[in-house]
């Protein structure tokens, strides 16, 4: 028989077959799963989900489907951490991290964990913290794997098991520092010092290719790009951004730089074209942050935007978004593969947002910029001693800066009375003005140290649509000399050790305000206040958080800085230069690193009112839409908001913000990461709020959309951690009831 000849039952069956494939009236969503199998969502980073189940129409509806809870960050925990994950998901299982940089296995409609690896006992005796934005996800016709980076270790776990898988690299884990040269070339022995990955390497074929996170300091390690077989782990190419003798860019540099300096790194993560084979990233400055006295030149390949060959690392073309970098302008973000119609035809192209608010858009295949770049000319004086500033810096005629580019009088905060007089007298007292002012002795107000874009990222939408969320943050910047106070009289060993160890984030004068940074780089001033000597010396040789170990000073001399911290060292006996040469001869063994610059910054210092507000005028967070087939902003609308400012009739100030946008097929945009501790939905065409709920905390991290079994979801990690606010430990999703 033939079910033609049966009308009602091939019908029957039909509407049957039809019941099970679609989601429901009038959505016309099959029933499938969709995932989200990358960091970004995809190889190319785009944030842009096919989902539109959840859309304009009925995104009011949304509540909560689940949450897991990962039983870190409780009241009582002796340890703490925020969560940066952008989980994962494939076929129907979610794959995140703890605040203590656990994997876990969830279902994804359910958030019942199915199975959970800690690293720490492998770690050694000293437990290992991080921040951690994601992990990857690579398998072939036998096997899946979750790829897990902890310190100086890469992981390989069993995507079904959560075990080890032991015929990768050495029973389960390889060495970060593979590849980064050896004492012979270098001088130096590379595993002394600090190597991490904070965001997930990609995936192109058999390989993982991967950025790091290195110091900032004396003691950065040079940020080279490596490629390892995902399968046995072993190193397949390195690409070198700080070139050797005879390498492309060389010449850039002062003589034997790579003996002495490091950094430009790629800590923020890359994207794949996988047609054509190519990996893409945008690099950090180079070692050390504000003065550049002992590198002079361009200083290739930090902070540039570079594309290689992702089979073989061979550079393709690069671009170097800012000159001898003396501001700590890291490229912050991955960028983003994009089609755009330029001149009437469409483009593949690749879109790289900044620290300090700029979008450069170029040809995927030359690198060429499809909107004029122009060489600025830029301030040279007054320039520290030895300092020799590049005297111009790109900057596109399109788009516009979607962050403030200068400082002048009329921007500071008039919030009250008392805190502009407060603001005023700092600004009156500095140096400010237009966009990179060399650092100096007397301190100077900037923006740009922190975003602009931050690493949350970018999205984009196939329309050629760019979302980004942007900070307006003021920084103080102000210069001392490693070698002498400003008096020209000798400074103790310890504060040698401190200024070449820890100002580059730390300050230590009790009286400067860093409210918004404490988290990460809380101020030293009062540091016996809250820490023993005990717990000090144990912070020095592990590390915590963004601040990496520093075994490599021998521990009488780590003694000697907890003495200087704790004010009870006795006052210096030598001249500058002798404790300078013994000090260096002492970490180093009279070698060439690690490098003691003759000045260093006064740490990471945000200028805040009197009130711990922002010292400017609002908007202090935005959300920027920017069509890049124009070049021209769709709409810009602030982002977050301070109730107790809003109280008082204030209009919408904007938050800082951390994390990054997602959008969606639905016509919406997903975005958390304020102050306020919301996540929100946008309407994506015009930048109106349709949506949004307070998370327990907030929630500094991406979000990311997926659909298990014709449902979709939205979900994010909730870590706190910022400003003060609580951290938290859960993940939570949300979707249609």
């Amino acid at each position: 028989m033939k079910s033609w000849k049966y009308p009602t039952l091939g019908l029957l069956l039909l509407w049957l077959c039809g019941a099970a494939y679609y989601a429901g009236p009038g959505t016309h969503e099959p029933l499938k799963n969709v995932d989200w199998r990358a960091y970004g969502g995809d190889p190319g980073g785009s944030r842009y989900s096919e989902l539109s189940q959840i859309n304009l129409q009925n995104v009011k509806n949304l509540k909560v489907a689940w949450t897991y809870d990962t039983g870190e960050n409780k009241p009582d925990d002796p340890k703490k951490m925020a969560i940066q994950c952008q989980p994962i998901v494939v076929d129907g299982i979610l794959y995140g991290l703890t605040p203590l940089l656990k994997v876990f296995a969830a279902d994804a409609a359910t958030g019942r964990e199915l199975w959970r690896f800690d690293p720490q006992p492998l770690t050694g005796d000293k437990p290992i913290y991080h921040p951690a934005r994601g992990v990857v996800y690579w398998e072939n016709d036998h096997e899946g794997r979750i790829l897990h980076s902890v310190g100086p270790w890469l992981y390989a776990i069993d995507a079904k098991t959560g075990k080890l898988v032991e015929s990768f690299g050495n029973n389960g884990r390889i060495d970060l520092h593979e590849g980064l040269g050896d004492e012979k070339t270098l001088g130096y022995d590379v595993s002394q010092f600090t190597i991490r990955s904070t965001t997930p390497g990609v995936i192109y074929n058999n390989l993982i290719i991967m950025g790091s996170s290195t110091s900032e300091g004396g003691d950065a390690l040079p940020g080279h790009i490596r490629a390892f077989d995902v399968r046995t782990g072993k190193l397949a190419w390195v690409f070198r951004t700080i070139p050797l003798p005879g390498e492309y860019g060389y010449e850039t540099w002062e003589k034997n730089s790579y003996k002495k300096l490091g950094g430009a790194n790629c800590w923020a993560g890359l994207v794949v074209d996988e047609k054509r084979g190519m990996v893409f990233m945008g690099t950090g400055s180079p070692s050390v942050d504000f003065y550049g006295g002992d590198r002079e030149g361009s200083n290739l390949f930090a902070n540039c935007v570079i594309a290689l060959d992702a089979k073989t690392g061979k550079r393709i073309w690069h671009f170097q978004t800012v000159h001898h970098d003396l501001w700590d302008r890291d490229i912050p973000c991955p960028p983003n593969l994009i089609t755009v119609k330029h001149k009437g035809k469409m483009v593949d192209a690749v879109a790289q947002a900044t620290k300090d608010g700029l979008i450069f858009v170029f040809n995927r295949d030359t690198g060429e910029p499809l909107f004029p770049v122009e060489e600025v000319p830029v301030p040279d004086a007054p320039a520290l001693p030895g300092e020799q500033p590049w005297p111009t810096q790109p900057v596109p005629t399109k788009p516009a800066p979607f962050a403030r580019q200068s400082l002048t009088e009329a921007d500071i905060t008039n919030r009250t009375p008392e805190s502009r007089a407060y603001v005023l007298d700092r600004f009156k007292n500095s140096i400010s003005g237009p966009k990179n002012l060399p650092p100096s002795e007397k301190g100077m107000l900037m923006y740009g140290l922190g975003g602009g874009a931050e690493w949350g990222g970018t999205a984009a939408d196939p329309g050629g649509i760019m979302y980004v969320n942007g900070n307006n943050m003021l920084w103080w910047v102000k210069m001392r000399s490693t070698r002498q106070a400003q008096d020209g009289t000798a400074l103790s060993e310890g504060a040698v050790l401190f200024n070449t160890n820890c100002a580059s984030c730390h300050a230590i004068d009790p009286k400067v305000q860093v409210t918004a940074s404490a988290q990460a780089y809380p101020n030293l001033g009062n540091v016996g206040k809250r820490l023993s000597r005990s717990q000090i010396a144990a912070l020095l040789e592990t590390g915590r958080g963004r601040m990496p170990s520093f075994q490599h000073i021998s521990k009488e001399k780590r003694a000697t800085l907890i003495d200087f911290l704790l004010d009870t060292e006795a006052p210096a006996k030598t001249t500058p230069d002798d404790v300078h040469k013994v000090t260096l001869a002492d970490a180093a063994d009279g070698k060439l690193f690690p490098h003691r610059p003759p000045y260093v910054n006064n740490g990471t210092v945000q200028f805040l009112d009197k009130d711990d507000y922002p010292a400017i005028k609002s908007p202090w967070g935005t959300l920027n839409a920017v069509d890049l087939n124009t070049g021209e902003y769709l709409w810009r609308v602030t982002l977050g908001d301070h109730p107790e400012i809003a109280k008082k009739g204030v209009p919408p100030t904007g938050s800082e913000n951390h994390g990054g946008p997602i959008v969606t097929a639905g016509g919406l945009l997903f975005i958390a990461g304020t102050f306020d501790g919301h996540l929100r939905a946008f309407d994506a065409k015009t930048g109106k709020v349709v949506w949004k709920y307070k998370l327990p905390t907030g929630a500094f991290a991406t979000p990311i959309t997926y659909m298990v079994n014709g449902k979709q979801y939205i979900a994010i990690a909730v870590g706190g951690g910022r400003q003060g606010l609580p951290v938290g430990g859960t993940y939570i999703a949300f979707a249609l009831p």
